[in-house]
């Protein structure tokens, strides 16, 4: 069992949905509720890597990331180090990525919820952030909870992407799934398993829990 690389790869869940969140939560439920006519082009944005090949995206990403680009060049120079092959570059990708498994489940918990609400709380004194944290957010909070599970156990799995904008440094870029991957190529099947085994439990896991909380917030509404 590679240890490092499933600590690693926690650490990326952990710090991707962190920075995910507060985003999700306001793209969703602005796109639940907005009518402009540039709708369809925003929602197609958003749900574009889950139909783009992973080495696209991961390619596109390296490419606007790396020394060779005018933005790399810039953050090298101003930080001094660069964004690809690195932590930091694994998240910014890992958080793009993931956005539409996040913002969707979001954004369809957002359109259950009745306009009259809205209206009842803006009547009952209630202003629109008040109305949001305090109503909104409790009742999308299934779908809301969805998207975090989503999010976590998509990151925890992900590999096309990881491997092309960080590649596979030990401690630094190489996370389970690329892990996973090495020991197939040495044909190391054994600890190949044994690290598989240990991601699908705990994406099963993670999943049934959702399903179990979820259920347990409709009853209780």
């Amino acid at each position: 069992m590679d240890w490092q690389a499933l600590i690693l790869s926690l650490q990326l869940a952990f710090v991707t949905l962190l920075i995910l969140l507060p985003f999700g939560l306001l793209l969703g439920r602005w796109l639940a509720h907005t009518e402009v006519r540039y709708k369809a082009w925003i929602e197609g944005l958003v749900v574009l890597p889950l139909v783009l090949p992973p080495t696209v995206l991961g390619y596109y990403l390296l490419v606007s990331m790396g020394g060779g680009s005018p933005f790399g060049q810039w953050f090298a120079e101003t930080f001094g180090f660069q964004l690809t092959f690195n932590f930091l570059g694994l998240v910014i990708a890992s958080v793009i990525f993931n956005i539409p498994f996040l913002v969707q489940p979001i954004q369809r918990a957002f359109e259950s919820i009745p306009r009259e609400l809205g209206e009842a709380a803006a009547v009952s004194g209630l202003s629109k952030w008040q109305s949001f944290w305090r109503i909104e957010v409790l009742l999308a909070w299934p779908g809301i909870l969805s998207g975090m599970v989503l999010t976590f156990v998509h990151t925890m799995g992900e590999f096309g992407v990881v491997l092309m904008v960080g590649g596979s440094i030990p401690g630094e870029t190489k996370t389970i799934a690329i892990s996973i991957y090495d020991r197939v190529q040495s044909f190391d099947l054994d600890g190949a398993n044994q690290m598989a085994m240990m991601l699908l439990l705990l994406s099963l896991t993670a999943v049934v829990a959702s399903f179990f909380a979820s259920a347990r917030l409709a009853v209780k509404r």
